[in-house]
């Protein structure tokens, strides 16, 4: 998914008051846990998953593995928490996307 620099900003600066819905732990990025993200971000559009300390995962692997199966981007990672974003297939749940659009 390419998103311009003004688009990534926008998101940023929307995600900054949002408060991580996920969190990844021991386990890791599992395969359930990753297709509810997807259900999350169906409805959402933009959400926070955060990293546990506990959790063997690197960011940067979670990452890929979001990217590559959601087609979703992420679009800010600090620390242990990532911001990810995708549009919605859904019209009515299409809020943020027609915003990011339109920039």
């Amino acid at each position: 998914m390419d998103l311009t620099g003004k688009q990534k900003r926008f998101l940023r600066a929307s995600a900054h008051a949002m408060k991580p819905i996920f969190q990844i732990g021991k386990g890791g990025a599992t395969d359930e846990l990753v297709h509810q993200i997807g259900e999350a971000l169906e409805k959402r559009e933009l959400i926070k998953v955060s990293l546990l300390p506990n959790t063997l995962a690197e960011p940067e692997e979670v990452t890929e593995k979001l990217e590559k199966l959601l087609n979703a981007a992420v679009v800010q990672h600090i620390g242990n928490i990532l911001v990810v974003y995708r549009p919605s297939r859904k019209e009515k749940n299409r809020e943020i996307s027609e915003k990011v659009r339109a920039l």
